[in-house]
């Protein structure tokens, strides 16, 4: 298998980046993160949501026959890396994945969430629910641009089949760009903020931890886009594990060079974990995922 990107696959990517750079920049996300719909009242940009659509986002995988734009499982986990990195919000992975069975879904017209374990994402926003959201509760969330609803003995066995195995590689895919995004993030502040006369990217554990967060990408990136290629549950299963670390741990590091700067509310470092740890709980969290992968080895 040939597990490298073509240039087209490189253009859509270079494309989708400059798409939500200039639809969803620095600027319109401390716009969301600030202004007063947050938390629980959050609001969902229903105008961001059908230029999405209009661009092909949502129907990436759909055929062209019926409207999408005819590209497999690859090439969304490209254009959701680029949604990673950029802190896209809204339940992105569930409305893709609906694209071909809920009317207006692809155009960016509805708004589709799913059940995935005991949290539903955007609940209040959805047009339409995949799965059983009976009982939902509001909660607290940690993510200030991820409003969640808590659904009592649901479990990731209850998420709707087939379509809970591409959900946790698309998660991946954003929890990747995430990762990637920290990682650039710390090298930029590291060659920037100097101490002692110097940049702080020339010290010995600077240098280190910049390198710990690029290893973790980038085996991130081997496994998710070998996942993709593949479509094994068990790599994605896996790809989901090697993401969710990386987003995760990568933050946390990046929040680390950045010192005390980098736990303001002005920073993005710290809005980059909030959302890692919303999607690490989504199917299958950290658990679920080893026990797939140890079952896959008796």
């Amino acid at each position: 298998m040939d597990f490298r990107l073509t240039d087209d696959q490189r253009a859509l990517q270079e494309g989708v980046r400059k798409l939500l750079e200039g639809r969803f920049g620095r600027e319109r996300l401390r716009a969301a993160v600030d202004g007063p719909g947050v938390g629980p009242e959050a609001s969902l940009d229903r105008a961001l949501w059908r230029e999405l659509g209009d661009a092909g986002f949502f129907a990436l995988r759909l055929p062209e026959r019926d409207g999408g734009v005819g590209l497999g499982l690859p090439e969304a986990v490209l254009a959701f890396e680029e949604a990673g990195r950029a802190l896209l919000p809204g339940p992105l992975v569930a409305t893709h994945l609906a694209a071909a069975t809920v009317p207006g879904a692809a155009t960016g017209e509805r708004v589709v969430t799913r059940v995935d374990g005991e949290l539903v994402e955007w609940l209040d926003a959805a047009d339409h629910v995949l799965g059983n959201a009976a009982g939902a509760v509001p909660v607290r969330s940690v993510d200030p641009l991820t409003p969640l609803h808590r659904v009592p003995g649901a479990a990731g066995g209850d998420v709707p089949e087939p379509d809970a195995v591409p959900a946790a590689l698309l998660t991946a895919a954003e929890q990747l760009g995430s990762a990637g995004r920290t990682t650039e993030a710390a090298v930029r502040y590291a060659g920037e903020r100097e101490q002692f006369g110097r940049p702080i990217g020339s010290f010995q554990a600077v240098k280190h931890l910049c390198a710990r967060m690029l290893v973790r990408t980038e085996t991130a990136r081997a496994a998710v886009y070998g996942a993709a290629v593949t479509g094994e549950a068990v790599e994605i299963a896996g790809a989901k594990l090697l993401a969710d670390d990386a987003a995760v741990r990568n933050a946390r590091d990046c929040l680390q060079v950045h010192g005390g700067m980098g736990f303001t509310w002005e920073a993005d470092v710290h809005l980059h974990l909030k959302r890692a740890w919303v999607r690490a709980e989504r199917w299958p969290t950290e658990r679920e995922a080893a026990e797939l992968l140890a079952a896959a080895l008796r």
